[in-house]
């Protein structure tokens, strides 16, 4: 205790010196002294950033690089607000809430932190699984199964748990492995010691080879014989928020192919690019700063003896730990996969022109992609059939027969399916060569996902101990990291989608419906006189802090609310209204009864 006293102590006369040098010399005292900000970066540059960074490139082209920069400069202002409220304070936000705003609102928020970090441990084992099965270990793990066809001549597949589990079995096991090892990493974290050390300084560099292999093909495609277009790629920097509902304009000559507006087809194929582009488009943002950050960041800098001090070294911290290594890294992504990918078409499809000068796109049928084509073209029919029926009904009228499936949409369709590991990896191709990107792809999504694994189950455990009341590190707290580990492990009983990257892509769509928990909640507590006291913002400050945790609380609600709406329409509305009434109540009781105290 008197060696933390100590450190913390020599930190603050640091930073009285640096108030006392210029830029330079003060932004390099800074840097010595940050900390908390790479560790929500470590969060952040995860394979949920990744996978979404890939998909927004695969999607929207170069068009949505302005999001997640956008994202990243709201969360920086939030987790800015929420320092400034701890370090102030000097109380841990859980009882803060609880205390001065509503105990609603404080439980509500450790709830969604609780299965937010459950909702995006399972796609961190979906892609270790996937780069292992299909960059790693393909002989082993891959198509064959060796581990599923071990089970399956095992168990048999007499009854449906005993099936289930051999077609599952490879993907159970790495999971358990994965589980394994980062529970004896998460429960080392107090301990420290060399070995920690060395594994977290390993993870950093094969994060940062990946990140500088993604820079690297950037430059490689420059300089190539068909170079990037830049000036694309600048003018994908500006934000559209038009693109949350309609297709991105690379799509616009492919659906006036298929038909004019209006047309039952062409309508299905707007509908399906923009919900798919505006799944991808909010995993990014809620993958920026997710609200187990919001946790995370306070407690760490408290852990660490932060006073009011530090406030400043704090937004420092989060600008040049989290926010420049953020942008940097999934531009460099998104512009790869976009050069890649966009409007293209994955391997098993390819074009043969006809004598007539059209244009027939051949699948192939063995290719693993021909499931998830056959799946859409049976949607498309579906759909169409039935609004067709619902058409007759109304009118009074016998239904027509469904235009068949024509080759501009069968092209359309082949460009929507989900890309997965073996694709995504071949972005790097151009540097590397494809034996190399497998590889470098590989241990790059592998490392991301056990750092990012340790850290949310490390989350978990701080959450289960501070509603338990238990001090971090004991048996309630390693009993919490074990929720969102073992409830991660489990993916496989939930995801049977297209692919296995694509669940970072679900499940942040969810987690994003979580956000505005935390966002409102820290907003009323930097007007909380009763928390902050003399050290609450006043006059232009105040106003300053207000307009800019306001519209980041703002933009997240009314983003949350819109995807409740589109996923579970009245109900999850309802849920909702039921949540504020009952905490506004709640606060408007505890604000009642300080002023008859006072």
């Amino acid at each position: 205790m008197a060696d933390a006293d100590n450190q913390v102590e020599q930190e603050r006369q640091l930073l009285a010196e640096a108030k006392t040098k210029g830029p330079i010399g003060r932004y390099g005292i800074y840097f010595r002294l940050s900390g908390p900000g790479w560790i929500a970066s470590a969060i952040t540059l995860g394979g949920g950033s990744l996978a979404s960074s890939l998909y927004l490139g695969v999607l929207g082209g170069y068009s949505l690089l302005w999001l997640q920069p956008l994202a990243m400069v709201m969360g920086v202002i939030m987790l800015s607000a929420i320092g400034y409220v701890t370090l102030s304070s000097g109380e841990k936000p859980f009882r803060a809430i609880n205390e001065h705003v509503s105990p609603v609102l404080g439980w509500g928020w450790a709830l969604a932190v609780a299965a937010a970090n459950i909702i995006w441990c399972m796609p961190q084992h979906s892609l270790a699984n996937a780069v292992l099965s299909q960059n790693l270990l393909p002989s082993f793990l891959g198509k064959d199964k060796t581990l599923s066809n071990w089970a399956a001549n095992t168990f048999g597949d007499s009854t449906a748990t005993t099936s289930w589990l051999s077609v599952h079995a490879d993907e159970l096991a790495v999971s358990l492995v994965i589980l394994v090892f980062c529970t004896i990493i998460t429960w080392s974290y107090d301990r420290g010691g060399w070995g920690l050390r060395l594994y977290e300084v390993v993870l950093k560099i094969v994060v940062a080879i990946i990140v500088l292999c993604f820079l690297g093909v950037i430059i490689r495609l420059t300089f190539s014989s068909e170079p990037l277009d830049w000036s694309a790629i600048f003018r994908g920097l500006v934000p559209d928020f038009g693109q949350f509902w309609r297709p991105a304009d690379t799509f616009g000559p492919l659906l006036d192919a298929i038909g004019p507006a209006g047309s039952a087809a062409r309508e299905f194929w707007v509908a399906k690019i923009v919900a798919e582009q505006r799944d991808v488009m909010i995993s990014a943002v809620a993958t920026a700063v997710g609200i187990n950050m919001t946790l995370m960041f306070p407690y760490t800098m408290l852990r660490k003896g932060w006073t009011k001090e530090f406030r400043g070294l704090a937004i420092f911290d989060l600008s040049t730990g989290m926010f420049i290594p953020y942008v940097l890294a999934t531009g460099f992504v998104v512009i790869a996969s976009a050069s890649q990918f966009h409007g293209k078409l994955p391997d098993g499809f390819s074009e043969v022109k006809q004598a007539d000068g059209s244009v027939k796109i051949v699948v192939d049928e063995k290719s693993l992609k021909f499931v998830d084509f056959s799946k859409l073209i049976a949607l498309r029919d579906t759909t169409l059939s039935e609004d067709e029926a619902e058409y007759a009904k109304q009118e009074d009228r016998d239904p027509q027969t469904v235009a068949a499936v024509t080759d501009s949409e069968r092209r359309l369709a082949a460009m929507l399916v989900k890309r997965d590991a073996m694709d995504l990896s071949a972005s790097l191709a151009p540097l590397t060569g494809p034996t190399i990107a497998n590889i470098v792809f590989g241990l790059g999504v592998l490392a991301m996902v056990i750092s990012t694994i340790s850290i949310l189950m490390l989350i978990s455990g701080f959450v289960f101990a501070e509603m338990t009341g238990f001090p971090p590190g004991g048996k309630m707290h390693k009993a919490g990291t074990l929720v969102a580990g073992v409830g991660g492990a489990m993916w496989p009983l939930l995801w049977e989608g297209e692919s296995k990257f694509y669940l970072a892509v679900v499940t942040s769509v969810f987690g994003f419906m979580l956000l505005p928990f935390a966002y409102v909640t820290f907003v009323l507590l930097m007007n909380s006189k009763s928390l902050l006291k003399d050290e609450m913002p006043r006059g232009a400050r105040r106003l300053l802090w207000n307009v800019l945790t306001g519209v980041s609380a703002t933009v997240a609600t009314v983003g949350a609310v819109y995807m409740i709406w589109v996923k579970a329409k009245y109900l999850g509305i309802a849920a909702v209204a039921l949540f504020v009434l009952l905490a506004g109540m709640v606060a408007i009781h505890r604000m009642n009864e300080r002023k008859q105290r006072s």
